[in-house]
């Protein structure tokens, strides 16, 4: 999961730090050469952003005053091979997407154009969503296009097994590491029952073209007000609900449902026009926007649940506690669903039994 925004300041070379010399060295043997010919100023190197991976990227200076960015990808610990794919897929789709200068497979150094550096969600304030919606509009129209795109047996499976295995972090890791809760046979019961109707939800919907962190925090502001795509290596072949989700519940800002809902009939009336969803699709599902919007409030869920257990291990296995400061909107995501559908009441009540809150009283007289 990509984590936030590019530095836009001037920061100094020695900024960039490096743990292994040898792999220090190994970057000046790539980079020189490429700054020769590229007439770039390797000392105007310093770091663009942080990622919740070993990855990391770099931002330095063209003598003609633009930038580049270098990713900086430990080949024991990430492969590029899936960035350098996706970036063909989304660049034929017809998506801005980073262009790929030069590659060092072997050491994990990478040479991109720069998208810039302001993410759309600087340009987005929670209490103006008016300013708001043609951003999220601008993204919906991305979304088609690469869903549009989208074949089978191209990029890997979004499977029952990865669905699961995502679902699991939430008791592996939230539950048990971060709050430190054993459950009782009747919560994982509760849990496993919960995991089932999700998956099952999950599964119904038509596959395409899945982005896996379609969020403004991902979409880069160009010069143009074009939005650009960023940490799209992790995409699948999956539920057609999971960008919308994704980008409309997201990690990091909330809105109200109504423009929740505004811009998912929206998304849902383009994906229906443009043979994705709906009557005129080669699956058929979809037609009815009340069962549409069930679907993505279900795909969101496993979603949140995944992301409270990865942000929960991102603090106490990488040291990283930030991530776990975003934790409270997630488990307000995942009461907010789970009070709106019968059958996830007993998940609603394990997750308050958790968190120590109980669901307001008062249902009767409307919610409150």
């Amino acid at each position: 999961m990509h984590t936030g925004a590019v530095h836009t300041g001037a920061v100094h070379a020695s900024a960039v730090h490096w743990t292994d010399p040898a792999r220090q060295a190994a970057f000046n043997a790539w980079l020189a050469p490429l700054a020769a010919s590229l007439q770039l100023r390797p000392e105007s190197l310093r770091p663009a952003s942080a990622d919740a991976s070993f990855r990391r990227y770099l931002r330095l200076d063209a003598v003609d005053g633009t930038s580049r960015i270098v990713m900086d990808a430990p080949p024991d610990k990430e492969d590029c091979r899936p960035f350098v794919q996706v970036q063909a897929l989304l660049q034929a789709a017809g998506l801005r997407v980073p262009q790929i200068l030069a590659w060092d497979e072997t050491h994990g150094f990478m040479l991109l154009s720069d998208l810039g550096a302001q993410t759309a969600i600087e340009r987005l304030d929670p209490a103006n969503p008016a300013a708001a919606h043609a951003w999220y509009l601008q993204a919906v129209d991305l979304l088609i296009d690469w869903q549009r795109a989208s074949r089978p047996g191209v990029l890997p499976a979004y499977d029952e097994p990865l669905l699961r295995r995502e679902l699991q972090l939430f008791p592996d890791w939230y539950i048990a590491r971060h709050r430190q809760a054993t459950l009782t046979d009747a919560q994982q019961t509760t849990l496993a029952r919960a995991f089932d109707a999700i998956v099952a939800q999950n599964l119904a919907a038509p596959s395409v073209y899945v982005h896996r962190d379609f969020m403004m925090r991902n979409l880069m502001v160009g010069a143009d007000e074009r939005l650009g795509v960023l940490d799209f290596q992790d995409a699948v072949y999956g539920p057609v609900t999971y960008d919308i989700a994704s980008l409309m519940r997201d990690a990091f800002i909330s809105w109200e449902e109504d423009f929740v809902i505004d811009i998912t009939v929206r998304y849902w009336e383009k994906a229906r026009r443009a043979g994705i969803l709906g009557a005129a699709s080669g699956s058929g599902w979809g037609a009815d926007f009340g069962d549409f919007y069930r679907a993505v409030d279900f795909m969101a869920l496993q979603r949140h649940l995944k992301v409270a257990g990865i942000f929960a291990r991102l603090t106490l296995r990488d040291g990283k506690p930030k991530y776990l400061a975003d934790a409270p909107r997630f488990i307000a995501y995942i009461r907010q669903t789970a009070g709106r559908y019968r059958e996830l009441s007993p998940l609603l009540r394990l997750v308050d039994e958790l968190e120590g809150t109980q669901a307001a009283m008062g249902y009767a007289f409307g919610r409150v």
